[in-house]
């Protein structure tokens, strides 16, 4: 799994997850608080390369597996 997250940014992130229904809430600094009806809350961060650890609880909270982000990511 981890070897599939990897070199996944923060923009590449919001964007799969916003192609899942999660809209920007808002922006601070350099994170981006994601909301998405009756659903739990994410928190982007917006690095050039996002840490596995911090992609894997994210989509998990989103309730996704790595195989269908990565399908909304197109890899």
């Amino acid at each position: 799994m981890g070897r599939r997250l990897r070199g996944i940014s923060g923009q590449e992130a919001i964007t799969a997850f916003e192609r899942f229904g999660y809209h920007q809430r808002k922006r601070e600094g350099s994170h981006v608080n994601m909301v998405k009806p009756d659903s739990s809350r994410l928190t982007i961060p917006l690095h050039s390369e996002l840490s596995v650890g911090l992609l894997a609880n994210e989509i998990k909270k989103a309730g996704l597996t790595v195989e269908e982000l990565l399908q909304l990511l197109g890899r």
